[in-house]
């Protein structure tokens, strides 16, 4: 698996490459220690880290020759390569450090190669779609849970700690990103992450959360109404729960990101609250919780199998709420496959 990805890192950079970002040194290599950093050309797969790790990166990566820090720098080997052009990910290396890079291999031209690696990374294979789908079940178990808790009098703080806690209680290794629980007037706010606000009755309340699982992330969003809802409160949802179903719809491989986004998009303003939806309609999920491609009216990929993408199509009202659903799907020859279970009509506690 990993030789595969390296294969395809160096026919797309047609240069040697140098990986330190923790999520890209994970991807090509396994390894999942503190401090590392890759090389890999066309000959070659090195793995650079200190004694520390060295263990740890014998067993994970395999497939990589071990250099020990301590007895090869990294600016050691560059300096000696000489190589005319190397590849780095310039989405993540600082410019200080870009810097330091120039004056080590001073001779050589250092290439930016982030985008061609999100390239290589937006379509997902089994390992990795497995991981995702057990993050998003581990997510889905703990919204069932969480309904149960879920009352007026508690604050939004105290319910994403029970919901973060079931999730690594169950399994998960951390959190994708933090836990979005926003209840009453504080629902409009996107991403209105928790505070000690009181749930009150008949708010709506909006979570949006995500686990990992062998370092990959779910996300999913579900907005219910604590109490009974009123006829605004269920006009809202139902824009946005028929906005979500008529884009799913149209996913498939062949379709047009923004295409499917404008589906979505155009229900809710039809139905009036076309200027309260201003996010993208969905984005990839991987080893990041955003990833490309996405859905939204830039963005003119054509959908790929393989790829994962969120379907969430929101209304926000300032001083009154917001209804957000959010789904994660698998992009398939002839449709998608729903990794997210929960249950997306009205609920009511």
């Amino acid at each position: 698996m990993y030789i595969k990805r390296t294969q395809k890192l160096t026919k797309a950079s047609s240069c040697a490459s140098l990986i330190t970002s923790p999520e890209n040194i994970y991807y090509f290599s396994g390894f999942t220690g503190g401090e590392g950093a890759l090389f890999i050309d066309q000959n070659r797969r090195l793995l650079f880290t200190d004694s520390r790790y060295t263990v740890q990166a014998h067993e994970q990566a395999p497939d990589f020759e071990i250099i020990d820090l301590a007895e090869k720098s990294l600016s050691a080997f560059l300096k000696g390569e000489n190589l005319q052009t190397i590849g780095f990910e310039d989405d993540f290396v600082t410019f200080q450090t870009y810097l330091g890079l120039e004056k080590i291999a001073d001779k050589s031209v250092w290439l930016p190669i982030s985008d061609k690696i999100l390239e290589i990374r937006m379509i997902k294979d089994e390992t990795e779609l497995a991981a995702i789908a057990s993050a998003a079940k581990l997510a889905d178990n703990a919204f069932l849970y969480i309904l149960t808790q879920i009352a007026p009098g508690k604050t939004e703080r105290e319910i994403a700690l029970l919901l973060e806690f079931h999730m690594k209680q169950n399994g998960a290794e951390g959190l994708s990103f933090e836990t979005i629980a926003a209840s009453g007037v504080r629902s409009a706010m996107p991403h209105g992450t928790a505070t000690d606000k009181v749930i009150e009755k008949n708010d709506f309340f909006t979570l949006d959360f995500g686990c990992k699982f062998q370092g990959y992330c779910s996300d999913m969003t579900r907005t219910v109404v604590v109490g009974k809802a009123s006829d605004k409160q269920k006009q809202i949802y139902e824009t946005v729960l028929s906005a979500q179903k008529a884009a799913l719809s149209e996913l498939t491989a062949g379709a047009m990101a923004n295409v499917v986004d404008s589906v979505a998009r155009n229900l809710i303003k039809d139905a009036g609250f076309g200027k309260y939806f201003g996010h993208g309609l969905g984005h990839s999920v991987g080893l990041k919780v955003h990833e490309k491609p996405s859905l939204s009216p830039k963005c003119s990929d054509i959908l790929l199998p393989g790829e994962l993408m969120t379907v969430e199509p929101g209304i926000y009202i300032e001083n009154f709420g917001g209804v957000r659903i959010e789904d994660l799907v698998v992009i398939k020859e002839d449709g998608y496959e729903n990794l997210v279970a929960s249950p997306k009509e009205l609920i009511e506690l």
